[in-house]
């Protein structure tokens, strides 16, 4: 009798999510992401050498770029599914690389699929996996012995769900990247019945997102980030200025309360990026939301200048732009540092995010405010609320699913020493919390 979580990715780092769960002879997979910046250093490398990109899995893994699912490789014939929480690089952008090692299909949400599938265009790859859809609130067999359900469940990204393995030895809950929203300004509420039903039922594990398990707060709703945007972009004076707003490409929410915004302002909207065109596209193919009818798209970065050169009256615009981490080739630092665009003083600059915290967005958003500063500009900044959990939401997921074991993720050591501290304060002993590494293979 087995029911073992194998940690492959994302428990000695803050990205590079994967999990295997084996159940007997049979195993799934939970998300396969990238470690982003392993990822970007590894790219931006190649094109500084002017160096072939190898994108083969080998490599990737070797540049810490993918999971080492090399770790698992005596189960990679045993893997049945393979199962997307939702459409963050962080948690489906490995897919492309490292799929193609097992024979299984790969398992999301309809938006999600639609994402991975562009991911694919991008990078001209075919997979061996079939790209199964479903939709929120379903279940569905994958196996003799494991049955997933996929659980609504709100975040900064559509058709994000809670994952439950149920399985003949217990239900174990994957509940990586999530808010509890009970205000979305797009889609459902979480599953709250749903979950609380698990909990009476019992769980045997909660694998659980500890990003903001110290901070002492409810995450606010999206609809404070509403308000927030309303206040600035209605409630500042910008008749004769440009507006340009940079946020999250994948917040598809968020992209929407802009452009509501920006018709009240009654401005010319443009979408300004690659992968802005990407999610927004995704969004309109799974039925989320069609953004498209009101705003027009500039693609690609070689079209940018001469776009810029076409607007003779850009205080009648506004800008949405790729960018908001500082990112030297998206497309407000080139605004910025390729001239792209002339800006004027007190022009509006809007960053709808907040900046992840690692080293490389730290210095690179310092270096983009210190500029923008230098042209003079209004800075509005951190006009944005979480898509994370905070210690109280945590609190509440605890309450409601009662785990038998909880094994935090997603987090530095200090934070995943928050969620034990949060799980101690709620009743559980120690040796109910386990704290892993990479590559630990947990017996419950």
């Amino acid at each position: 009798m087995t029911l073992q979580i194998i940690t492959i990715g994302g428990y000695s780092e803050i990205g590079r999510n994967c999990t295997l769960v084996r159940v007997d002879d049979e195993a799934i997979i939970l998300d396969m992401g990238l470690h982003m910046d392993n990822y970007i250093a590894y790219t931006e490398e190649r094109e500084e050498l002017h160096t072939e990109k190898d994108m083969s899995a080998d490599t990737l893994i070797k540049a810490g770029a993918v999971p080492n699912i090399y770790q698992v490789q005596d189960l990679w014939l045993k893997v049945k599914a393979i199962c997307i929480s939702h459409a963050h690089l962080d948690h489906v952008g490995a897919v492309p690389f490292i799929s193609n090692k097992f024979k299984a299909d790969i398992h999301c949400t309809k938006y999600t699929a639609e994402v991975l599938k562009t991911i694919l265009k991008d990078e001209k790859i075919t997979l061996r996996n079939n790209i199964v859809p479903h939709h929120v609130n379903s279940r569905f067999k994958v196996s003799k012995n494991i049955t997933v359900e996929f659980i609504n469940i709100t975040h900064s990204i559509p058709q994000t769900v809670i994952i439950a393995v149920h399985t003949p030895y217990g239900t174990l809950i994957y509940a990586n990247d999530f808010k509890l929203d009970n205000a979305p300004t797009l889609g459902e509420k979480p599953n709250f019945k749903r979950l609380k039903q698990l909990g009476e039922q019992g769980v045997k594990a909660l694998i659980v997102d500890s990003l903001y398990a110290d901070t002492p707060m409810k995450t606010p709703s999206e609809n404070i980030a509403k308000e927030m945007l309303k206040d600035v972009l209605l409630g500042v004076n910008s008749k004769g200025k440009a507006v340009i707003i940079t946020t999250f490409s994948s917040h598809i929410a968020r992209l929407k309360s802009i452009v509501e915004l920006g018709k009240k302002l009654k401005r010319r909207i443009v979408f300004i990026g690659r992968s802005l065109n990407k999610y927004v596209s995704a969004a309109k193919r799974a039925g989320i939301a069609d953004l498209s009818r009101q705003a027009e798209f500039v693609k690609y970065g070689n079209k940018l200048k001469k776009f810029f050169k076409r607007v003779k009256h850009p205080e009648k615009y506004l800008f949405i732009v790729t960018g908001h981490q500082g990112e030297p080739g998206a497309v407000l630092p080139r605004m910025v540092y390729q001239r792209l665009y002339n800006f004027q003083e007190e022009d509006h600059v809007i960053f709808s995010c907040s900046i992840i915290p690692v080293k490389n967005n730290i210095i690179n958003r310092e270096k983009l405010d210190s500029a923008l500063k230098k042209k003079k500009v209004r800075l509005f900044t951190d006009v944005h609320v979480s898509g994370h959990a905070f210690r109280e939401d945590l609190r509440d997921l605890l309450h409601l699913l009662k785990p038998e074991q909880i094994i935090p993720t997603h987090a530095n050591k200090e934070k995943l020493n928050a969620m034990k501290e949060l799980a101690l304060e709620t009743g559980y002993k120690p040796e109910q919390i386990r704290i892993l590494k990479n590559g630990v293979q947990l017996n419950l």
